[in-house]
Parts: structure tokens; C-alpha cells; sequence
């Protein structure tokens, strides 16, 4: 009798029971299914004997559950277990060196505990026992190894980590080992701090492509010297986990590397220039996130093939390199939150592939007019807020037909809003508050309703909006007063009031003057002349 429930947690044998010619405690760790043979005394026999072919086998199987009365659904359900294991060579595993699944074996005990049992739970890692997040490849020698691992929950029988987790040296026996992965880790510095190894690294050199290790944060230590020896590696990434110190130059070494992503660290020291010097072929750059310092060196020029620069939130100076010109192909360039400086580079308005332009939080200073924005035409997100600029908008940021986000808050930007902006195309959001802009937001009433909460011109003293084009509610954006045509007018008709009338008591002083009058006589005079006006008003006013 075998009774298998669903994933194996019961399997009791009586007295002896040959299922395709496996052990069936093997087919309850691997094959997790749901199996139920109701008659005790079945025994799988094929024509010449004990199960001798694959055809025999699975025949008189499928005869004998359906005479023996077994229950429909396991039936089918054993039948498909058994099509799995019979499809496979006559040789029934496929095969591998012994230390090659051993040193996997022992390699995955180093993160997930020594009470794995690889050898038990999973004999064939390569055929039909295999492994969630090991991938084998067959190799012109007819053997099979290991190219991929995966380490950490991405999926529920994902392999995880032990609050013990360690880099085993079996690691490096994996000869083949194309892509090897590890997240969710070592998840705590306060259990266990782990280090990237600092060595054996040069025995993958000729097979490893992909080396990713995301969110562990108790992956500590430096960055080591000896990663530049992969020289096949075409995908770093080292983001969100706790390592420090500086970047090695020795990184620059993988000349063939389309990825380099070390994020949401806490790297310190400078960008070195053997980046730019040597990853000609590097499609993504980020290094955000960290705590780098110093210049952006010039070098960075040479990545001809980039897509993507981003160096936000670190603390880099000095000024953003003419040499980023050279990058023809850039589609986004992220610069937030640093400490650069020296004004905008002209040198931007030629990398005409850009699509996002990000500066947002540099003392840059300068000015943005004589800027040709319409060179950008493929420009989606321009973000240039609390960058101390100065001037003017100029009219040539309404030349950009795809621009979708326009930030230019928190500068010192003056001068009048041109109601062009309202008649970009694309433009979804546009910030303009924190600045010096003046005079009157000509823009309709469709277009507040349309931008709502997307657009923002507060703490902007000298600027009013008025009831325009199809106005009825007379709303306006917040924070904004609405500009008052009356009071203006009134202002402006006393005001010529009472130029009139110190152009008449001018005239009438220096007429006095001219007939012998001195000053104070002539003030004597006027006051007298207001006196007897008063008192004729009253006397008149009492009749």
C-alpha cells in the first residue's frame, strides 16, 4: 500500500512497492504530487520480467490501475508522473559530474542551512528532481551543468536563506556558472554580517555573465578588486544591500559589461575614471544613492554606447563635464541631488537622443535663455528646480512637443509667463512656484481645470491671474491673487490727478516769484487764500 498526500507528507510502504522503477520515498521529496493506490498488493510487472521497457511499463500500469479500482483522479495524476519520469533517457537521470552536484549541493547549504538534504530531495538537479532557481545546460561532451543560480523568495518554493547564511568556496567549483543571483539574503546586519568573497573570483572569469546581489542589507565590506577579473561579465548589480568603502578601479577591467548598477549603497570616494576609459559597450551607468564625492571625471565621455546616466543623491561638485556631449545616444541623464555647480552646460543642447533631463537640486546658477531647447526635441521630463537659475523662460522651451513634466520651481527666474506654454502638446505638469515672475497668468480656464493640481505658480508676489477665455468660475490656480483691473484704474486716474495738481501749484508759485513774492510769503499767502475758502464754505453752508 502507498498513500502519497498532496506535497509528500506521508509515504508509508507495505510490504515493497516499485513505482516505474523508483524509489517511491525518492518520487515523494521530488515530484510533490498526489498519489493513492487503493489495492495493497499492486506490483508493476512488464513482459520480460520487472519492468524491463519503458513501452511494458507504462502499459501494464495503466491496465492495472484501471482493473484494481484505483481512484480515477490519482490515477491519472500517477500516470502523469510516470510520463514525466519514462520520457527521460533509458539511462533515467541526466548526467553529471558527481563533484559537479556536489559542489551544488554544498553551495546551496552555505545560504539555506545544513539540514538541506540536496542528495535526498533532489538526486537528478539537472533531469527530473531539479531544483527552483538552478537551470542546467547540456554541453558538447554530454554532460550536464549548472549555469544558473538563484538564491532568495522571488518565488514561494524559492530556495531562502538561514539567518547563518555564507558564501561557500564551492561557489567557485561551478565551472560553467553563468548567472548567479542572491536577494533577500542576508537580510539583517544585526543577525549575521557577511562580506562579497574576496578571492576565487578568476575561477568563473570564463563563464560568468551576470552577478547580481539586491536587498541584503546584512551584505557588508568592500567591494572587491578581484570582481574585475570577470572578464566575461556583461551585468553588475549591486543595489540596496550595506557594502562601503570605495569603487574599484579594477571594475573598469570587464570591457564587456552592458550593466553596471551599484545603488543604495554606502560607497564613499570618487566615480574612477577607468569607467569611462574602458566600458565603451556599457549600456546603463547608476551609481545612485550612495555617498560619492568629488568631480564627475571627463572620461565619462567615452561611454559612447550609454542609455542611461544616473548619479543622483550623492554629493558630487565641481561642474557637469562638456565631454557628456559626446554620449549621442543618452536617453536619461540624472544629476538630482548633488553639489554641482558652474552654470548650465551649453554642451547639453546637442545630445539630441535625450529624453529625461534631471538637475534638479544643484546650485548651478546661470541662466537658461540663450539655451537652443529646441535642438531636444525628443525631451519627455525636464527637471531644473532649486538650481538658482536666473532670467527668463525662454520661448524656445515651447518648441519641445513631447515635453511632459517642465520643473523650474524653487529658482530665481523673472520676467512674464508666456501663455504659449499653455499650447504645448504634451505637457502634463508644469511648475513654476518659488520664483520672481510678474504680472498677469494668461492662461484659459481649461487649461487650470486640465493641469489641476500639476500646475503650481505660488509664492510668486508680482503675479495675478485674470478671467479669460471662457472663464466663467473666475478660479484660478492656488496661491495666485486674481489680478484687479478696477482698483488699478482708480489708482492710476489719482495718480494723474495729482500730477495735475502740482503742475498748476508749480506754475502759480513761480508766477508769484516772478512779481516779487519771496518763498514764505507766497506760503503765507496760499495758506490764508485755504483759510477764507474754509470760512466762506461754512458761512455759506449755514445760510
Amino acid at each position: 500500500m502507498m498513500e502519497h498526500t498532496l506535497c509528500g507528507t506521508i509515504l508509508v510502504l507495505i510490504p515493497t512497492l516499485i513505482l516505474c522503477g523508483l524509489d517511491p520515498l525518492m518520487m515523494e521529496h521530488a515530484l510533490c504530487g498526489t498519489i493513492l493506490v487503493s489495492n495493497p498488493n499492486l506490483i508493476l510487472y512488464g513482459e520480460q520480467g520487472f519492468l524491463p521497457t519503458r513501452s511494458s511499463r507504462l502499459l501494464f500500469l495503466k491496465e492495472s490501475i484501471l482493473m484494481r479500482g484505483a481512484i480515477p483522479v490519482q490515477a491519472i495524476i500517477l500516470l502523469l508522473l510516470c510520463f514525466r519520469v519514462l520520457s527521460q533517457s533509458d539511462g533515467s537521470t541526466a548526467p553529471m559530474e558527481e563533484k559537479e552536484k556536489e559542489a551544488l549541493y554544498l553551495m546551496i547549504q552555505g545560504f539555506v542551512g545544513k539540514w538541506w538534504n540536496g542528495s535526498g530531495l533532489y538526486p537528478d538537479p539537472c533531469g527530473w528532481t531539479s531544483i527552483q532557481g538552478v537551470s542546467c545546460d547540456l554541453f558538447e561532451n554530454g554532460l550536464w551543468y549548472v549555469t544558473t543560480v538563484n538564491i532568495g523568495p522571488i518565488l514561494d518554493n524559492s530556495l531562502r536563506c538561514s539567518n547563518n547564511a555564507e558564501f561557500s568556496s564551492y561557489l567557485f567549483e561551478l565551472s560553467h556558472l553563468r548567472s548567479f543571483s542572491i536577494f533577500n539574503c542576508f537580510s539583517s546586519p544585526f543577525h549575521k554580517k557577511t562580506i562579497i568573497p574576496s578571492q576565487s573570483w578568476n575561477k568563473l572569469s570564463s563563464s560568468l555573465e551576470t552577478l547580481e546581489f539586491r536587498l541584503n542589507k546584512g551584505l557588508t565590506g568592500c567591494i572587491p578588486g578581484a570582481l574585475g577579473q570577470l572578464v566575461n561579465l556583461k551585468s553588475l548589480v549591486l543595489t540596496e544591500n550595506s557594502v562601503i568603502g570605495e569603487l574599484p578601479w579594477e571594475i573598469g577591467n570587464l570591457v564587456h559589461l552592458k550593466r553596471l548598477t551599484i545603488s543604495a549603497n554606502q560607497l564613499s570616494g570618487q566615480v574612477p575614471a577607468s569607467f569611462g576609459t574602458n566600458l565603451a559597450e556599457l549600456l546603463i551607468m547608476d551609481l545612485s544613492n550612495n555617498s560619492l564625492t568629488g568631480h564627475l571625471p571627463s572620461s565619462v565621455g567615452g561611454l559612447t554606447s550609454l542609455l542611461k546616466l544616473d548619479l543622483s543623491n550623492n554629493f558630487l561638485t565641481g561642474n557637469i563635464p562638456q565631454e557628456l556631449c559626446k554620449l549621442k545616444n543618452l536617453i536619461l541623464l540624472d544629476l538630482r541631488n548633488n553639489n554641482l555647480s558652474g552654470g548650465f552646460p551649453p554642451s547639453l543642447q546637442t545630445m539630441l537622443s535625450l529624453q529625461d533631463m534631471l538637475l534638479s537640486n544643484n546650485p548651478l546658477g546661470g541662466s537658461i535663455k540663450e539655451f537652443s531647447w529646441k535642438n531636444l526635441k525628443n525631451l519627455t521630463h525636464l527637471d531644473l528646480s532649486n538650481t538658482e537659475l536666473v532670467g527668463e523662460i525662454p520661448d524656445s522651451i515651447t518648441d519641445l512637443k513631447k515635453l511632459r513634466v517642465l520643473a523650474l520651481d524653487g529658482n530665481q527666474l523673472s520676467g512674464f509667463v508666456s501663455p504659449k506654454l499653455a499650447d504645448m502638446p504634451s505637457l502634463f505638469a508644469l511648475y513654476l512656484n518659488g520664483n520672481n515672475f510678474a504680472g498677469e497668468l494668461r492662461f484659459s480656464q481649461e487649461f487650470y481645470n486640465r493641469m489641476g493640481r500639476r500646475f503650481a505658480s505660488w509664492n510668486n508676489p508680482n503675479l495675478c491671474y485674470g478671467f479669460k477665455a471662457g472663464n466663467t468660475t473666475r478660479e484660478g490656480p492656488d496661491g495666485v491673487s486674481k489680478c484687479n483691473y478696477g482698483e488699478n484704474r482708480t489708482v492710476h486716474n489719482l495718480d494723474a490727478g495729482n500730477e495735475a495738481g502740482r503742475v498748476e501749484t508749480t506754475q502759480l508759485s513761480a508766477y508769484m516769484a516772478s512779481i516779487g513774492f519771496s518763498a514764505s510769503s507766497i506760503a503765507r499767502y496760499m495758506w490764508i487764500s485755504f483759510l477764507e475758502i474754509v470760512v466762506i464754505n461754512f458761512l455759506w453752508s449755514s445760510m
